[in-house]
């Protein structure tokens, strides 16, 4: 069956993951492989301090990538797309999504990269003795009843986005069980969340009188592979503004990214791991128990068939670099050289690799937000040097480069080093990894062991969301997911894997001293800097 009829016949599955810079559409064959792609550019809005995106933005922004998809089938295929064989949905993980029962949105959504939640997380960290991070829906949760909004005694329902969108296209009140591991922690044994934390919980609220019970107002855990719904006939208007898309289609679970990245990259069984780097930073080891201890600095949760995984996530990612890029492109542009993103990204990055192994003594934190990991709250931008650093574009470039690890690399010691976590391959995804050889090297560098980036690697976590949507309608009776992707996925699929270079090494073992060091700088930009 040629691309056209596959497409014709349903013979795919559409992935839609909505990133913190993208929404983007991914439709493919049962074989993982990419017949079409949409795309719709969008960004958080800080409105009263609180990072966030509208309904409206929302709304817009699912329909626009459709939209994208839907033109890009026409015309490369001359067909119109009205058939899919199932469909997932994916977004950035955990935050704060409220509805009343009429499922009217009664609070802002709260996005992951909020950190206004540290009274609840650590009163909650102390209460259930596991680490709840500041992003997770029960902080936010907990953290606005601290507050005494009064919205919360309407709650009706409490989700992630991607379950908000699932229950949109559906009207099934579901997620997966990667995603809601950022919701409230999961007992793996049961692959639902921890009923004695929960009952703790509750527990908790009970002086507040509210007619409500929290597992009440959280969406039903699902696991990869479990019927999730099918898209109603207003699930199929929302989506698709044509009107050409049939209803019926079934929907797998609603996950989060870091289980959209695990499933994209093959790491999805004990012993691998990943590192998704772009507008945000985050490291998934794959546990085969959980680790020994509590750490405020690493996150437990699962992949999308419930096996524990530790995450070293770090808010700020690339986003201070993008920054110095388009910069370098309005530059280019007064300079009258006519140049375009892709190759300014390309040219600064190879840059980096002329520049010395420690970023000749330069120091930045691109920290747009709060970071969980340092335990800053709040996040200032900045460069710094001193008389004798040697400053030149590519070292400039470079410590960016390495900047946008820093936090995260963090978390991997713990885990590496403190906990003797066994890993057998580690993955890169993202943007970061997009120019050959630079991002990969960096990272090799950062975990001192060889790092593989798959030929797929830019469709991300949109293309994972489409593995899991195309596993519910292609499994073979008792498949597990981890049998499905390493045996007829990535069975074919080919990638680059880079060792670390020695210097690399010890030269980004020398930035990350002056990194630790220079906390103190960043501690005191945050407090002088209140404007």
């Amino acid at each position: 069956m040629n691309k056209k009829e596959t497409i014709v016949n349903g013979k795919t599955a559409l992935g839609i993951e909505l990133g913190s810079t993208r929404i983007k559409g991914v439709l493919v064959d049962l074989e993982g492989n990419v017949l079409a792609v949409g795309i719709y550019d969008w960004e958080n809005s800080l409105v009263d301090n609180i990072w966030t995106y509208s309904l409206e933005e929302i709304h817009r922004g699912v329909r626009g990538c459709y939209s994208s998809l839907r033109e890009n089938v026409e015309e490369t295929y001359n067909i119109k797309l009205q058939n899919i064989g199932a469909i997932g949905v994916s977004a950035m993980m955990h935050g704060y999504m409220a509805l009343d029962k009429d499922g009217k949105q009664i609070a802002p959504f709260q996005t992951w990269r909020n950190t206004n939640t540290q009274k609840a997380a650590d009163e909650l960290t102390e209460l259930l003795e596991f680490n709840i991070p500041l992003r997770w829906s029960a902080a936010h949760l907990y953290q606005r009843i601290l507050d005494g909004e009064a919205h919360v005694k309407d709650l009706d329902f409490v989700s992630t986005l991607s379950a908000y969108i699932h229950l949109k296209l559906t009207g099934e009140r579901v997620i997966g069980v990667g995603d809601a591991a950022g919701m409230f922690p999961i007992d793996s044994e049961k692959n639902d969340y921890n009923a004695e934390m929960m009952n703790k919980f509750n527990a908790l609220l009970e002086p507040y009188g509210y007619s409500w019970k929290v597992e009440d107002i959280f969406p039903k855990v699902l696991v990869a592979g479990e019927e999730a719904g099918t898209l109603t006939k207003e699930g199929a208007a929302f989506l698709d503004e044509s009107g050409l898309l049939q209803p019926g289609i079934p929907l797998c679970a609603p996950e989060g990214d870091a289980g959209t990245g695990m499933v994209a990259t093959n790491s999805v069984a004990p012993g691998t791991g990943n590192v998704s780097a772009g507008t945000s930073t985050f490291a998934m080891i794959v546990l085969e128990k959980q680790l020994s201890k509590v750490y405020r600095e690493i996150d437990m949760v699962t992949t999308p068939t419930g096996f524990p995984c530790a995450m070293s996530h770090a808010n700020n990612g690339t986003s201070d670099l993008n920054a110095w890029v388009s910069l370098f492109g309005e530059f280019a542009e007064m300079m009258g050289i006519k140049t375009n993103q892709g190759e300014l990204f390309q040219k600064l990055y190879t840059k980096a690799l002329e520049g010395d192994a420690d970023c000749g003594g330069l120091l930045a934190y691109g920290y747009y937000s709060g970071e969980n990991i340092t335990m800053l709250n709040e996040g200032r931008l900045a460069f710094l040097r001193t008389a004798e650093s040697r400053f030149s574009l590519a070292n400039f470039m470079k410590v960016h480069l390495y900047t946008s690890l820093g936090a995260v690399k963090l978390g991997l010691d713990i885990l590496m080093e403190d906990e003797k976590v066994k890993v057998e391959r580690i993955t890169g995804h993202g943007g970061f990894f997009k120019t050959k050889g630079v991002g990969q090297r960096y990272l090799a560098a950062a975990v001192n062991a060889p790092v593989t980036v798959m030929d797929t690697a830019s469709e991300g976590g949109a293309w994972g969301i489409a593995l899991l949507a195309a596993f519910l309608i292609a499994k073979h009776p008792g498949e597990k997911l981890e049998e499905y992707l390493e045996n007829r996925i990535f069975v074919e699929l080919s990638g680059e894997t880079i060792a670390p270079y020695e210097e690399d090494v010890k030269g980004f073992h020398t930035f990350m001293e002056h990194y630790k060091s220079g906390l103190i700088i960043e501690q005191s930009a945050i407090a002088a800097m209140d404007w």
